[in-house]
């Protein structure tokens, strides 16, 4: 009987302690803040590469007119409990006809650069990075897909919370833009 009461008072001890552990400060809930803080107009025709500051990402994008006009970008840091995340910015992508573009970061990546030369014809290609809090990486839910915008005539921006994670367009300057977007998000 004695070894049957000292191997349940283990096992109460070790649920107790497994239940201690589960509710550790590192699960507790995060405030992640964004602040928009950066935003550059550049001639894209002219194959300018456009990437966000250092641990900042693509929230918003306006362009009005065609291939000749300017392109804003809109960028965002983000903060969970009030200290910046990393963002660890990979290779660009492939080239693709800007005509017939249709891109998405890889799973859990945000979208901080893109790169656009000639008209509708030209090469687009895109630049996405990873997040990274206290050395973990950074989660983002619900992605969704805005509606359509006409190219040559919008401004798009992310509600907050939410970034870029992809753009489709199709046809010239009077096609149709779609931009994907998610919410950031982090679990201890």
């Amino acid at each position: 009987m004695r070894t049957y009461g000292k191997a349940l008072s283990v096992t109460v001890m070790a649920a107790a302690l497994s239940a201690a552990t589960m509710a550790s400060p590192a699960s507790a809930a995060v405030t992640i803040t964004m602040e928009r803080i950066y935003t550059e107009t550049v001639w894209e025709s002219m194959g300018i590469a456009f990437s966000c500051p250092p641990n900042q990402v693509l929230t918003g994008r306006s362009h009005y007119g065609d291939e000749r006009a300017r392109t804003t970008y809109h960028c965002s840091r983000i903060l969970i409990n009030g200290e910046q995340v990393q963002v660890h910015a990979g290779d660009w992508t492939s080239p693709q006809r800007e005509s017939r573009s249709d891109y998405s970061a890889p799973d859990h990546q945000v979208v901080v650069g893109r790169w656009h030369q000639g008209d509708e014809n030209g090469d687009t290609r895109y630049r996405s990075a990873a997040l990274y809090w206290q050395g973990r990486q950074v989660r983002l839910t619900n992605g969704d897909s805005s509606g359509a915008y006409t190219e040559s005539s919008h401004s798009w921006q992310a509600a907050h919370g939410k970034v870029m994670t992809g753009r489709t367009h199709y046809g010239d300057e009077n096609g149709k833009t779609w931009y994907r977007f998610a919410t950031v998000s982090f679990e201890g």
